[in-house]
């Protein structure tokens, strides 16, 4: 449907002709397009009025430019449109649009108040702007916290025995400015200037919302007031520590950005009572404009600036400038004190300069330094604090020391007053080095060596110290990197100690079993063969009956003699990997475990050649994983896959399709076995149970480095 415009307007389409989607973005824009409408035409009247109002009227009723009233309202917008626009069911986005406009609607009423009140009798509106700037802006400075505080970051009250708690704060904070709506002028410039009601303001309304409150009532609900209003703020403060303390990640994250903006706005506060001149209204809207553009990241995008570094500068900084500054004005006043007397003031003066800037001067970005150093550790300088961990590593030798040398260097670089290192041993252990006296509570960020975990790295949980810890994640990361490199390298030296005295004590067990067969079993029944044959010989003449029986007896002896050979053979290298290679050697081993009443097939293509070492373990772990199918599987299907992989390592893997493993059964010999084969050579071996059902064996062993096996025998 089109509708006809007047003969001086254009021709347009109806909101209900209009698409959804410009219909959608027509409705979410109209709140921001409106809140800027009146904050910024509400600057631009109230400029306007000021440049034409007389600076000797203002200097008389005593009140500043209205426009200044309006820089709060006009550094919320931009914060205040994004929350509009992106989170327009959020309260928090009205509520920092509702007081944009009544900061604005403030400063107007302010330059309309000064403009009407130049002319006798005052102009129209001067009673209404008087009304605005005296009784309904008495809430400015307490609704934009109070709320916040409470509805922050989702816009809803706290939950539980909170909400009750804050919707009493609501009415004790509310209760001043209620109070100031319906007092009567009269006893509120009486309670406020103590002189009663100006004579400039004698001809205005003063009471276009005041009750007939008698003295008597009115006068204590005033002095209450303020108090009541000051502690409303208290069980706001304390439910954002709570909610804090139980907030998730993400929550946790949105709120830290409220507690920077507190900690900007005590600073800014301060700030205004040391600087020289009055900064208040210059520091109040740096204060409001950083208030509004932290609600609106924190809502919107916490994670766009890392706000733990931004609240640990904020701190630091701002602290240590506070300082620096009230040290300068102790600096200064002492010298003025102590030179003011013997020379002239000018003199002292110039003097007093003098010597502050020959000698305190130079001083302070030592002292700075040092403090900031006394405060933050070395992390100011990340080189520093990473290299001094690389040369206290290389100072040390062994796990336990290159350990607690890690421990030393972190709780140096963040001054913390606790730091432990765990490292996993490989025999399940763990070794642990503390430097300090470990807290109650602890954080434990992981060391990963090569994305695998090596150990853990642990913080006091709690403290000025452990909030400071975590902003510096970058420079931590780095310095668990070393962490991770000196605690595998200690792991590494540990397991290969381990796997010396090992290789060792299994050689000289070998050497030993041999000695023991070939002694005890092959050497005796080799020497009962040659006294038989030469009792035999003996007979053979004249007993020839007895010396064939002997003859029959040797014979024996040397097959039992020859088959415990072949075992000894076997248990060192089975003779079918050089009789029919790894695959043959495996169909074999299948077909006597398993078949014919499970059929089993057998893959392998490409393997080629292969070091003795890896063709021995990847017989080995196909032995054990059929023997495995063979006694608990029940399948009724097996399949043996031999390949290498695109690294060149060689991969075996035997799948059945049986019962599978239970997940609260113990991992047998045979399972640690398999995985003990795998280690030996550098590769792994992981033993699982598909959705579908069965048991995998999947086994990696590494092939370069080896010496191909022997084919020749």
């Amino acid at each position: 449907m089109r509708v006809q415009a007047p003969v001086t307007g254009r021709t347009g389409p109806a909101p209900e002709a209009l698409p959804g989607a410009a219909r959608d973005a027509m409705t979410r824009w109209t709140a921001p397009a409106a809140l800027a409408v009146v904050v910024v035409g509400s600057a631009v009247t109230a400029a306007v009025l000021d440049a034409q109002t007389s600076s000797t009227v203002r200097g008389a009723l005593g009140r500043d430019p209205g426009w200044l009233a309006t820089l709060p309202a006009l550094a919320l917008v931009v914060p205040t449109t994004l929350l509009l626009l992106r989170t327009p069911r959020n309260a928090v986005s009205w509520v920092l649009a509702g007081t944009a406009t009544l900061w604005a609607v403030d400063g107007l009423a302010e330059s309309w108040l000064t403009w009407a009140l130049q002319d006798d009798p005052p102009r129209a509106g001067a009673s209404l702007a008087f009304w605005t700037v005296e009784r309904l802006g008495s809430g400015l400075l307490l609704c934009l916290p109070l709320l916040l505080l409470l509805l922050y970051p989702d816009g809803r009250l706290p939950d539980g025995r909170w909400r009750r708690a804050s919707l009493v704060s609501l009415a004790t904070t509310a209760l001043l400015p209620v109070l100031l709506l319906v007092t009567p002028a009269e006893i509120a410039f009486a309670e406020d200037e103590g002189t009663g009601v100006p004579a400039a303001y004698r001809a205005l309304d003063l009471d276009l919302t005041s009750l007939p409150l008698p003295a008597a009532v009115a006068l204590p609900l005033l002095r209450i007031g303020f108090p009541l209003a000051v502690l409303g703020i208290a069980v706001p403060a304390a439910s954002v520590v709570a909610r804090y303390r139980r907030a998730p990640g993400e929550d946790r994250r949105r709120m830290r950005w409220l507690l920077w903006a507190a900690v900007v706005d005590v600073l800014v506060m301060l700030a205004t009572l040391l600087l020289p001149g009055d900064p208040s209204t210059a520091a109040l809207s740096t204060a409001v404009a950083l208030t509004g553009a932290a609600v609106a990241v924190g809502i919107l995008r916490p994670q766009a600036v890392d706000v733990d570094r931004l609240l640990g500068g904020t701190l630091v900084h701002g602290g240590l400038a506070v300082g620096v500054v009230l040290l300068d004005l102790a600096v200064l006043g002492a010298a003025g004190t102590l030179l003011g007397d013997s020379f002239g003031e000018r003199d002292a003066t110039l003097l007093t300069l003098l010597l502050v800037a020959g000698v305190y001067v130079p001083l302070r970005a030592p002292l700075w330094r040092l403090v900031r150093r006394w405060v933050l550790g070395e992390r100011e300088d990340p080189y520093r604090v990473v290299s001094g961990l690389a040369e206290r590593l290389e100072r040390t030798d062994g796990a336990e020391e290159q350990l607690m040398a890690v421990a030393a260097g972190i709780a140096e670089a963040f001054r913390s007053p606790y730091v432990g290192v765990e490292v996993d041993s490989a025999d399940g252990g763990r070794l642990v080095a503390e430097h300090g006296t470990r807290p109650a509570a602890v954080t434990s960020l992981p060391i990963a060596y090569r994305d695998e975990q090596v150990g853990r790295l642990l913080l006091p949980r709690d403290g000025v110290r452990a909030q400071l810890v975590t902003r510096d994640e970058r420079l931590l990361a780095d310095v668990v990197r070393q962490a991770a490199a000196a605690a595998r390298a200690g792991a590494l030296a540990a397991q290969l100690q381990a796997s010396r005295e090992q290789l060792v004590t299994a050689r000289e067990e070998e050497r030993r079993r041999l000695r023991r067969d070939l002694h005890d079993g092959l050497g005796p029944s080799l020497g009962a063969v040659v006294l038989r044959i030469d009792t035999a010989r003996n007979l053979a003449a004249t007993r020839p009956e007895d010396a064939d029986r002997l003859l029959r007896q040797a014979r024996d002896d040397v097959a039992a003699a020859l088959a415990d050979v072949r075992r000894l053979v076997h248990d060192l290298r089975p003779p079918a990997l050089d009789d029919v290679g790894l695959a043959g050697a495996v169909r074999q081993q299948a077909e006597r475990l398993l078949a014919p009443r499970v059929p089993v097939t057998v893959t392998a293509d490409g393997v080629g050649d292969l070091p003795a070492a890896v063709e021995v373990a990847a017989y080995r772990i196909a032995s054990e994983a059929l023997a495995n199918a063979a006694r608990h599987a029940r399948a009724s299907r097996v399949d043996v896959t031999v390949e290498r992989d695109g690294d060149g390592a060689l991969v075996v893997t035997v799948a059945d399709d049986g019962t599978g493993i239970a997940p609260d059964r113990a991992a047998g010999v045979g399972l640690v076995s398999l995985r003990e084969r795998a280690a030996e050579l550098g590769g792994h071996c992981t033993v699982s149970c598909p959705a579908e059902g069965g048991t995998r064996v999947r086994a990696v062993l590494p092939v370069e480095g080896g010496v191909p096996g022997d084919r020749t025998g």
